[in-house]
């Protein structure tokens, strides 16, 4: 196809763009020195050059990647790559060369102001990465057991060996469970208290917040997640106690009860080998029960909590593995704390009780106050030391 004409029949002149040059003198954005200036070829015979119009300032990055399209041209580092995301100064008509490079200064010196206030951003403190790392992880203790759920050991330490069911004279542990599942999402980093402030300072007035909603692969824990993520507005530790407990005269907020939980608890145990199903005729009624059939499952945990007041006793709370701690408090608060040192000797008998009666009466402000990571912990015990 031959060149377009006009109406008398003459060729049209083409009109061609000059690529850009970049301007002499100036560093590139990486500090380095510019790449030599683009090869200027001239205008055949019969073409008009369309001139090039002047950006004054560019963000961006990239080489000279523009030449021949549309659109500012973006200056790289002379290496092929891409230069620091700063403002970059083009030739401006009426500027001398130092106050072109005066202005580069000012907007280099701008760019690596807003690239420090960036760095310092970070998404949570160090004290709460800190506060997590130590949550998170596990009780040397327990690397080669079968790892329990703060519920199932609580669970299992008020389960009689033989009968297979719980005391029916005990009325606590149903409340205690559900502040064993608190206390277990808050160690797997699901759930929190919220910060402190000028008019909420005391555990029982602060709320708990949702940290994450992965599931935890246990059923009883991943349906407390979607409860505390459905709620509307957030609850306090003992709220949520008793929304889980089903203890509530609202009719509405009863949809948060947790189900049959020792059955569902103590299925989870049979599934690890720990517990078995049986049937006992009760005169009028039969009852399914779940003895203890992997009893030294249960000998080692009562002896790690036997151990933790007396041989390993260190005197203070914070110096205590956080899970010993918590299954301390579980236990005091279902009711259960005496089967675990039933089988001591009188002395030994009164010195742990002694001094797990010392660390339950610790101020549980002051405790929680002295390491956030836990605060759930001496959260759940307020509530129920208030209760």
């Amino acid at each position: 196809m031959g060149p377009s004409r006009d109406a008398a029949g003459a060729p049209r002149p083409l009109r061609v763009r000059n690529p850009p040059v970049r301007p002499r003198g100036l560093l590139c954005a990486s500090g380095l020195p510019p790449e030599p200036a683009a090869p200027t070829v001239p205008a055949p015979p019969g073409v008009t050059p369309l001139p090039v119009t002047a950006c004054d300032t560019v963000l961006g990055r990239g080489s000279w990647k523009s030449r021949g399209r549309r659109g500012p041209a973006v200056l790289g580092n002379g290496f092929g790559g891409s230069a620091p995301a700063l403002p970059v100064v083009f030739s401006k008509p009426g500027l001398s060369r130092a106050q072109l490079q005066r202005e580069m200064t000012t907007l280099t010196h701008r760019g690596r102001r807003v690239e420090g206030r960036n760095s310092d951003k970070k998404p949570d403190s160090e004290e709460d990465a800190a506060a997590d790392r130590e949550l998170n992880e596990d009780d040397p203790d327990d690397s080669k057991d079968i790892r329990l759920t703060l519920m199932e050991e609580v669970l299992l330490l008020g389960l009689k060996d033989k009968e297979g069911y719980t005391s029916f004279w005990n009325d606590c542990i149903s409340s205690g469970l559900r502040g064993g599942i608190l206390i277990e999402l808050a160690l797997r980093g699901r759930i929190r208290l919220e910060p402190l402030s000028l008019r909420k300072k005391r555990l029982l007035e602060r709320k708990v917040l949702l940290k994450s909603d992965a599931p935890t692969g246990d059923v009883l824990l991943d349906e407390t997640l979607r409860h505390i993520k459905a709620t509307e507005s957030a609850e306090t530790v003992q709220t949520w106690i008793e929304l889980l407990t089903g203890e509530t005269w609202n009719p509405f907020k009863l949809q948060y009860q947790l189900r049959n939980v020792r059955e569902r608890l103590a299925k989870a145990l049979v599934e690890k080998g720990i517990l078995t199903t049986e049937k006992q005729n009760f005169l009028l009624f039969d009852m399914t029960t779940h003895p203890v059939s992997n009893t030294s499952e249960k000998q080692r945990l009562v002896k790690k909590l036997q151990e933790s007041v007396l041989e390993r006793w260190v005197n203070d709370p914070q110096r205590m593995e956080r899970r010993t701690l918590a299954l301390l408090v579980l236990a005091h608060a279902s009711d259960v704390l005496e089967n675990v040192f039933a089988s001591l000797a009188d002395d030994k008998y009164d010195v742990a009780m002694n001094r797990s009666k010392d660390l339950l009466d610790m101020d549980p402000e002051v405790e929680a106050a002295k390491a956030r990571g836990t605060e759930m912990i001496w959260a759940v015990l307020a509530a129920f030391n208030k209760s």
